[in-house]
């Protein structure tokens, strides 16, 4: 469903370090702040990888592994490959700071910072029937790159979770795309508004791409429901943490390793199931 934490951390640690050079700093919305990043060291960078992520590498903070520094994800909102820039946006509410947060907002036009990657995830396709796509801040970066990827003609449910009413953007959406904003001004403490907002949303016939990033508990209520209520098929299907409420990167991916194993022979049993009863 979404990109197997473990492998995907270890091939973009172990992918060329650069260092980006901080080109310029903007509130998109009070609750989201954009960096864009440039220099020498990205003139190279790979292109066509918006809606992936980089690693913001911290080698001077103490390490609980002294063989890896410090890292942080975070999403490439988009990527000019003529200017050698990246753009990177930092949620900025409650519960998802930490150290790249405090680094975000102290940012400046000429600031450093070591950077790994790109890593990729699984994006929208152009092909498929309708679209299901579902983010709150910390994957809304990459949830706008999907967006940017669907095609005009394209139609289903775009429901993004936001902090206020003032994050909301302007956004050109396909006509047969409908919008919905839920505003969450503690998604760490309520988790259940981004859930809910999908689960009512209208389920067209055919067979959707769903694209879905958010808080660890409530990926795993979709989980549930788009596997067991919607049979969602799994090539169909990104689905992803982004963070987890009370935890750090670190943490949250121990979660979410903890998480896959257990969640793997309940899929074999839904597999073997889904079989029996088409007699196979």
């Amino acid at each position: 469903m979404g990109v197997n934490p473990k492998k995907a951390d270890e091939s973009v640690a172990k992918s060329v370090s650069r260092t980006a050079i901080v080109q310029s700093v903007c509130e998109i919305t009070p609750n989201m702040r954009r960096i864009v990043f440039g220099g020498p060291e990205l003139a190279d960078f790979p292109a066509g990888k918006e809606g992936g992520y980089i690693k913001l590498i911290f080698p001077d903070l103490p390490r609980a592994n002294p063989k890896r520094p410090v890292m942080r994800t975070y999403s490439i909102r988009a990527h000019d490959k003529a200017a050698g820039q990246i753009v990177v946006d930092f949620a900025l509410h409650n519960d998802t700071g930490g150290i790249a947060i405090e680094w975000a907002l102290q940012a400046k036009p000429g600031d450093e910072m070591l950077i790994s990657g790109p890593g990729t995830i699984k994006m929208v396709p152009p092909d498929a029937d309708w679209y299901l796509i579902a983010a709150d801040m910390t994957g809304l970066p990459a949830a706008l790159c999907n967006l940017e990827r669907v095609p005009d003609g394209a139609k289903g449910h775009v429901v993004f979770e936001i902090a206020s009413e003032a994050d909301q953007l302007d956004l050109a959406l396909p006509q047969g795309m409908d919008l919905q904003w839920v505003v969450n001004p503690h998604p760490d403490r309520s988790k259940t508004q981004l859930f809910d907002a999908i689960k009512a949303a209208e389920w067209h016939g055919g067979v959707p791409f769903v694209w879905s990033a958010c808080e660890f508990d409530t990926m795993r209520s979709l989980r549930s429901y788009y596997r067991t209520e919607r049979a969602v098929p799994k090539q169909n299907l990104y689905l992803s943490s982004y963070w987890c409420a009370g935890r750090t990167e670190d943490q949250h991916k121990i979660d979410k390793n903890k998480d896959a194993k257990a969640d793997a022979p309940s899929l074999k049993s839904l597999i073997s199931k889904l079989l029996h009863r088409a007699g196979l």
